[in-house]
């Protein structure tokens, strides 16, 4: 685990002219410095130099590795990183990057200013100096400011890359008949699947970005089966398994009435599909929606022939 120290320095000095002091080899004492990673603001002569040392070498993270897709830009056109492992977000309102602080200052701190547990305290940095007054450049805020996290992404988006999570599937068909067997006319089908998180519920997941956390929850409520012959059948729950030597099934059953023979195969294209509602939470909002997943098999169907004989 590596620990990062942040030195924050005017520079009137060329850069470059401060990396060798980084890249020299190892120095005495419990920081080690390793690396040295530099961010410069374009529109002064200001840059802040981070020092990474102590423990296993290793590189920062990436502005491009966050997932977003947001470009972001400063004063004068720049475009600058949206996230910095060290400021934090970038907030294209005011040009300033802030760091929600963790852990949050004691409840006695002034700058909560009489708000707490309300909203949070960030450390707010413009220009590679700190900025924002008092504390250090530390300032309230009851809500995220504008940029935090995967900036433009709805908490109703995150809970579709919840539902995503869940990786729901179509129902994993059951029949009675099996795929190297034929039905009869008129002898009842019991449709059911095997319930499982992915196939019936419930399932739930978490999608989450920095300042953004969606929690989804989804059930199934019902399963079309689409029969292969124009009809299909409407059951509201799994089906229930066959047990040997019933005839109907409780819930979930279909009966042909006439015979596959002259259809692709000889068979039925039988497709299931299922219902699911999904409810989720988070961001200060909820709400709902509903999803549908598919399966397919087939099924032969025959006529019973009875031979008469005088």
């Amino acid at each position: 685990m590596l620990t990062r120290r942040i030195i924050k320095l005017v520079l009137t000095l060329a850069v470059s002219a401060m990396l060798p002091l980084f890249a020299a080899g190892p120095a005495v004492g419990s920081m080690v410095p390793t690396a040295a990673e530099v961010i410069c603001d374009p529109h002064n002569q200001t840059c802040i130099v981070i020092v990474i040392g102590s423990g296993t070498p290793g590189g920062s993270s990436d502005a491009g590795d966050t997932g977003t897709a947001r470009v972001c830009t400063a004063a004068g056109g720049a475009t600058v990183p949206c996230f910095s492992e060290a400021f934090g977000w970038f907030n294209d309102v005011d040009g300033c990057y802030y760091d929600e602080l963790s852990p949050q200052p004691d409840p006695s701190n002034p700058m909560w200013e009489g708000h707490y547990p309300d909203g949070a305290i960030y450390a707010v940095t413009c220009g590679g100096l700190p900025f924002g007054g008092s504390a250090g450049g530390w300032v309230w805020r009851a809500t995220p400011p504008p940029g935090s996290g995967d900036v433009g992404i709805t908490p109703a988006q995150m809970a579709q890359r919840a539902v995503d999570q869940m990786r729901l599937a179509g129902p994993a068909i059951r029949l009675t008949i099996s795929s190297d067997e034929m039905g009869l006319v008129g002898i009842p089908v019991w449709l059911w699947t095997e319930v499982t998180p992915t196939t019936w519920g419930p399932n739930s997941a978490t999608a989450s970005v920095p300042g953004l956390s969606v929690t989804a929850r989804a059930q199934a409520t019902q399963i079309v089966w689409d029969m292969g012959d124009g009809h299909t059948r409407v059951c509201t729950g799994p089906g229930t398994p066959y047990t040997e030597g019933a005839v109907h099934s409780p819930t979930c059953e279909y009966i042909y009435e006439r015979s596959s023979a002259g259809q692709p195969g000889d068979a039925y294209p039988v497709t299931a599909t299922t219902t699911w509602q999904v409810t989720w939470a988070g961001g200060g909002t909820s709400g709902s929606l509903t999803v549908t997943r598919t399966s397919t098999t087939t099924v032969r169907i025959g006529e019973l022939q009875v031979l008469v004989t005088g």
